[in-house]
């Protein structure tokens, strides 16, 4: 998935505007370790989502998010910088990470059988929902509503421009309770490389959160099935443990490449 959402896990266009002007948010970006604020502007739907969920000005005073992935091969321990986005995932066998140039793997047993280019920040992506909506290179387009047990999430629809992360061709769906709004579903496709886009979407369920200082964020995240074009039941949950945010920077040395290690490029599909 996207690079920056998914590899996942975002100029904004949104088609379901055109009957009123968008108010402007506030952006915030890093430049040489300090805030600047530029005006953006989201649809209205989203702005009231990340108001739901803490508001874009606190997310953005946020500079480190950690949190832990228990595994059967163990724990994984995730570190990202939400600035520059270098990350670090600590686990007993490897380690890998990106040090804003590179992504990076050391794992001298020869014990991660995946692609480090494809997961060093796919679960950051999936985590920092809805915050990361919010990246820049990001189009908004009107989505039909989601029902699940007859119940009606509308949407929006998320797209990278041109030339924007690992693989443009993805593309998002954000589902918001309509009495809350409150983010309850992701839909994504996964196109990873192939040039196509795909309409084969997968759903993950967003409904277990934790408040931490006013910023909320998911406790677990589960997938559920598709069966015939509708989602099912649920398959397997993703849980988040020691989860933290701070305001300060973690040393850059935490996310450098160790000698050791080795830089890896991307798998290209077969």
């Amino acid at each position: 998935m996207n690079q920056r959402i998914i590899i996942i896990l975002l100029c904004v266009v949104f088609a379901g505007c055109r009957d009123g002007v968008k108010a402007p948010d506030r952006e915030a970006v890093a430049v040489d370790n300090e805030i600047t604020l530029e005006s953006r502007t989201y649809p209205p739907q989203l702005q009231k989502v990340f108001k739901v969920h803490g508001g874009l000005d606190l997310w953005k005073q946020q500079r480190t998010l950690s949190y832990e992935i228990p595994k059967k091969s163990g724990i994984e321990i995730h570190t990202i910088d939400l600035y520059s986005r270098e990350d670090i995932i600590e686990a007993s066998d490897y380690r890998m990470g990106f040090d804003g140039k590179d992504v990076w793997l050391l794992d001298p047993g020869g014990t991660y059988q995946g692609d480090p280019v494809f997961y060093h920040n796919l679960m950051f992506y999936f985590y920092a929902m809805p915050f990361v909506l919010a990246d820049d290179g990001i189009e908004y387009f009107e989505t039909e509503p989601l029902v699940f047990e007859r119940k009606e999430y509308p949407g929006i629809g998320i797209r990278y421009q041109n030339g924007v992360g690992t693989s443009p061709e993805d593309e998002y769906y954000l589902h918001y309770d309509p009495d809350t709004y409150q983010m309850a579903w992701l839909g994504y496709t996964v196109t990873y490389r192939t040039g196509e886009r795909s309409d084969d979407v997968h759903w993950i369920r967003y409904d277990d959160w934790t408040n931490l200082e006013g910023i909320v964020l998911p406790k677990s995240i589960t997938w559920h099935l598709v069966e015939e074009g509708k989602i099912g039941k649920a398959r397997n949950t993703v849980i988040f443990e020691s989860i933290a945010l701070s305001k300060e920077a973690k040393d850059k040395d935490v996310f450098a490449k160790p000698d050791a290690a080795e830089v890896r490029l991307p798998v290209q599909p077969q």
